[in-house]
């Protein structure tokens, strides 16, 4: 190669480099979250994977990530997917039935200054105690089967629904209604077209909030009283000192969580668009 393809390739390089380190930037820039956020949890697997080895913390308190995969493999060939559909089912039936009786209780009492004045206090009361002083009383009714884990998960979600709705349906624009009863709206209308879309983002508010209350009812119920689910499995390992599998019902619960409210807050976000666009 002469000196001139030399010094044309030199330039080629020293063209392409500024190119490939504003793509780089344009990339870490549009992606920024998302590196920032893997390359910590990268670096916190790491600490937490030589800790034990390094002699830092025990394993029996803290295992480690090769551990627990290791764990998750065993369970998931033994019966885990068994206690993964217990725990669904009772969650989804206890937060199904509490969005149903949830929102149009939510819609009476935020609505009518009557009832609101009748019921809010048992409303505010129930929502404020803790649901595990509540799960002696469950599980003495509903027993140790599906039927508390549904009844805890039922009471975790449906106040703060409730709650939520009574807010949304009472900061309702003032002058949509005024305008709509000036048209000749009856109440029914109203509490159809104006009260009860504008409570919707106050309603997925509510979903959120009740789904991380059941959430830690349906744990806290399999972890006291069950033969089956991901908290009965947790009880288990505890019990007999297995950490690997204990962190392994933690993870689940933690994915689960992450699903639901990650698909609520899309749902909330179709609903924040919708708004703007009507």
């Amino acid at each position: 190669m002469d000196s001139t393809s030399q010094i044309k390739a030199i330039e080629r390089e020293r063209s392409v480099l500024p190119s490939l380190r504003r793509g780089l930037a344009q990339f870490f820039q549009s992606h920024q979250n998302l590196i920032l956020g893997s390359a910590t949890m990268l670096v916190f697997l790491i600490i937490w994977e030589m800790a034990p080895r390094l002699g830092w913390v025990r394993p029996l308190f803290t295992s480690s990530p090769t551990r627990i995969w290791t764990a998750a493999q065993w369970l998931f060939a033994n019966g885990l997917w068994y206690d993964i559909g217990v725990s669904t089912r009772s969650f989804m039936l206890g937060f199904g039935l509490a969005i149903a009786v949830g929102v149009p209780v939510g819609v009476l009492l935020g609505w009518s200054q009557r009832l609101r004045a009748m019921f809010e206090p048992f409303v505010i009361i129930l929502y404020t105690v803790p649901r595990v002083a509540l799960l002696p009383l469950i599980i003495l009714w509903l027993g140790i089967g599906i039927g508390s884990k549904v009844g805890i998960v039922f009471l975790g979600a449906v106040f703060p629904i409730i709650v939520n709705v009574i807010s949304g349906i009472r900061t309702a624009d003032e002058t949509l209604l005024k305008c709509a009863r000036a048209f000749g709206a009856n109440d029914r209308q109203l509490m159809l077209t104006v009260a009860i879309p504008g409570s919707i983002p106050f309603l997925i508010a509510g979903m959120r909030l009740g789904a991380s209350r059941g959430l830690v009812g349906i744990v806290v119920g399999e972890l006291v009283a069950s033969n089956a689910g991901i908290g009965h499995m947790m009880s288990r390992a505890g019990a007999t000192f297995q950490t690997d599998k204990v962190f392994v019902g933690v993870i689940l619960i933690a994915i689960f969580g992450l699903a639901l409210s990650q698909s609520l807050a899309m749902l909330e976000a179709r609903v924040d668009a919708w708004r703007v666009r009507s």
